[in-house]
C-alpha cells in the first residue's frame, strides 16, 4: 500500500473538475483500489459523488492511499493531478 497526505489549496475545495481527471485517471488502473480518506471518512477514488461527498474544503488534510498493481504509479499520477489543477 502507498499513501500520501495532501493539503487541500483551491478556496473552492476539492471540486467536481480535478475530481473527475482524478477518477478518469484512477479508471485506467483497473487492479489498483485508491481510497480517499478525510475527517475519519473514507470514499472509493473511483466514484467521483463519494468523493465530493466528503465535503473537503481549503485547508483541509486529505490521505491517498492505493494498494495493488502499479500503486506507486497511480499514486504519483494522483499527486501529479493534485499540483497540475492546482488543488
Amino acid at each position: 500500500m502507498v499513501s500520501f497526505d495532501y493539503v487541500i489549496k483551491d478556496p473552492m475545495g476539492l471540486h467536481a473538475r480535478p475530481v473527475g481527471v482524478m477518477v478518469k485517471a484512477a479508471a485506467l488502473f483497473k487492479a489498483t483500489k485508491v481510497t480517499i480518506s478525510h475527517n475519519g471518512e473514507s470514499a472509493d477514488g473511483r466514484r467521483m459523488f463519494a468523493l465530493l461527498g466528503l465535503q473537503v474544503k481549503q485547508g483541509d488534510t486529505i490521505t491517498v492511499s492505493t494498494e495493488g498493481d502499479n500503486e506507486q504509479e497511480l499514486a504519483d499520477n494522483i499527486r501529479g493531478i493534485f499540483l497540475t489543477e492546482n488543488l
